[in-house]
């Protein structure tokens, strides 16, 4: 193709110039030109053709051979691309069982975590049992440890006093065999001095063995009657006198009543309400008798439970202040008064304990604590009675070098029974123990509860520290309320008592009863017999007399000598 460009171009090329030429030299020249430019043009065509046709035979020859190659090259593409296809199909098939091994692979990795993970908890939970009972049974091995110490420092000592004993016994019996001899020699000689056989001297020692175990054996029997006597006694009154704590009787009955003031005598109408739905509403509500009579301006409320009589004062003072009175309204004012009344019950036990020195008592503790502000024991206020044993008890603790918190924790607990022992059976001191038990108190406490009535029977100091705090407290003039007539009878009758006596000049009872001081005369009483004297007195005022606490008897002797100088 480049060189039919060219021969067209110098065609161009010799037409232009013929033309030229033509114009310039003539037209011969031009014609001679011109037909030797033909010639040259038409051999260098052919030639250019020539060339031309043999460019394009090996034009279409390697276009055959670009066709072949093509065809063949699709041929294989086609070949190519057929087992592609199956390959393709291959691979999918093979794809789709792959994924489905790859889920049942994730299936089962999962399950297998699952597993795992609860296998190393339940291998995590017995290395904590493991390590729980690696720790007991290091404890139980120490426990074992020091018991096998003790056992070994103890059988030591067993050892030791196994051997004393035996040196005892040595020289025991070396002493029982010189006895022997000795009395054998006796024998020989008593019955040498008494002209005796050993039969009669047998028969006659025998003889008043009898007698002197006859006597014996009365005198035993007759004070065995007389404790068992005492014994039932003291036990009976124990119990009459729980009995009489517990139970609403005519003294009792005279403090189980609340004065109530109100505006004006209407409003006892309204405090009835309309066929009497509203004191009806109040006392099922309450638990409180409403006595409405012909006081002017008040009403009664009466009640053997304080708290709830506390509780009712409340609801009718705000009843009669707020003016709207039916039954809904006061069941309103009854539940809110007794949240109110529990929470002044808790704040009256915080203030006991702040009060008694004791911190960390429970709030359960603390609200029984609070419940014995409402509890009375002979008219005297129980609460203030604990709070009074907790510093008498500390204040003796510390003069003695024991552990005053402890003890004003005991003093201030000891009657903690008497808060719920109207409503629960058993005495104040089962009640006390139980209710320290579950609160988690310490022992001493617990045991000053149990013996604050026997401190004769406590394991330890409190017990005895808390038995005297209370009789302390329970004992001081005034603590507790008396009419005056049984106060005086009964001071005249320790006096009469006393008197009784043989010896006895005068006898005065003073400290409120709690003492009886006896003047005896010193030429019919001596020393020793006053002694004898004081006991005997003591033990007629226990037989004969019922008085709370303690009375203490003392008996003077006083001798005078009297002269007159001149």
């Amino acid at each position: 193709m480049p060189t039919i460009v060219w021969l067209i171009v110098a065609l161009l090329i010799g037409l232009v110039g013929g033309f030229l030429g033509g114009q310039s030299r003539g037209l011969r020249e031009r014609a001679a030109v011109d037909d030797r430019l033909q010639r040259e043009a038409r051999a260098e065509a052919e030639r250019i053709r020539a060339a031309a046709e043999a460019e394009a035979r090996l034009t279409r020859e390697q276009a055959d051979q670009a066709r072949q190659d093509a065809t063949r090259r699709i041929q294989e593409a086609g070949e190519r691309e057929a087992q592609v296809t199956a390959l393709g199909a291959q691979f999918g098939a093979e794809r789709e069982a792959i994924a489905k091994l790859r889920t049942q692979a994730e299936a089962e990795r999962t399950a297998a975590k699952a597993d795992v993970t609860r296998d190393r908890e339940a291998l995590s939970a017995d290395r904590k049992e493991t390590r729980a009972e690696r720790e007991e049974l290091k404890r139980e091995i120490e426990r074992l440890n020091r018991r096998a110490e003790q056992l070994d420092a103890r059988g030591d000592k067993l050892d030791s006093l196994e051997e004393r004993v035996e040196e005892r016994s040595r020289i025991l019996a070396e002493h029982e065999a010189d006895l022997s001899e000795r009395g054998r020699a006796v024998d020989l000689k008593l019955y040498e001095v008494a002209n005796l056989s050993p039969q009669a001297a047998r028969d006659e020692i025998m003889g008043r063995l009898d007698n002197e175990l006859e006597e014996e054996k009365s005198i035993r029997v007759k004070a065995m009657q007389e404790r068992t006597t005492a014994e039932a006694k003291r036990h009976a009154r124990h119990v009459i006198a729980q009995a009489i704590q517990r139970s609403a009787s005519e003294t009792s009955a005279a403090l189980s009543v609340s004065v109530v003031p109100i505006p004006n005598d209407a409003m006892k109408g309204r405090l009835i309400g309309r066929e009497g739905r509203n004191i009806r509403a109040f006392e099922a509500l309450t638990g409180v008798d409403l006595i409405i009579d012909d006081t002017p301006e008040a009403v009664i409320l009466s009640s053997f439970n304080p708290v709830r009589r506390e509780v009712a004062k409340h609801v009718l003072d705000a009843l009669v202040a707020d003016g709207r009175i039916h039954p809904t309204r006061i069941e309103e004012m009854v539940h809110k008064a007794q949240d109110e009344m529990k929470t002044f019950i808790h704040a009256q036990g915080e203030e006991a304990a702040i009060e008694a020195g004791v911190m960390g008592i429970k709030p359960g503790l603390t609200q029984l604590l609070g419940r014995m502000y409402f509890r009375t024991s002979y008219g005297q206020n129980v609460l203030k009675h604990s709070i009074q044993v907790a510093h008498l008890t500390g204040i003796m603790a510390d003069e003695l070098g024991l552990d005053a918190g402890l003890a004003r924790r005991a003093g201030l607990m000891h009657d903690v029974g008497k808060s719920i022992d109207r409503e629960i059976d058993g005495t104040h001191v089962e009640i006390g123990i139980n209710l320290a038990r579950r609160f988690g108190e310490v022992q001493e406490v617990i045991d000053a509860i149990a013996h604050h009535h026997d401190p004769e029977n406590g394991e330890t100091l409190y017990s005895v520290l808390v038995a005297a705090a209370d009789a302390i407290s329970a004992a001081r003039p005034g603590a507790r309320r008396e009419e005056l007539e049984s106060y005086v009878r009964r001071l005249e009758q320790l006096e009469q008592i006393a008197v009784s006596f043989p010896g006895v000049q005068q006898a005065y009872a003073i400290q409120a009863g709690r003492e009886v001081r006896v003047i005896v005369q010193p030429e019919k009483v001596t020393d020793a017999q006053a002694i004898l004297l004081a006991r005997e007195i003591a033990g007629r005022v226990e037989q004969d007399m019922e008085y709370p606490g303690q009375v203490q008897v003392t008996v003077v002797r006083e001798s005078r000598a009297v002269e007159v100088a001149h």
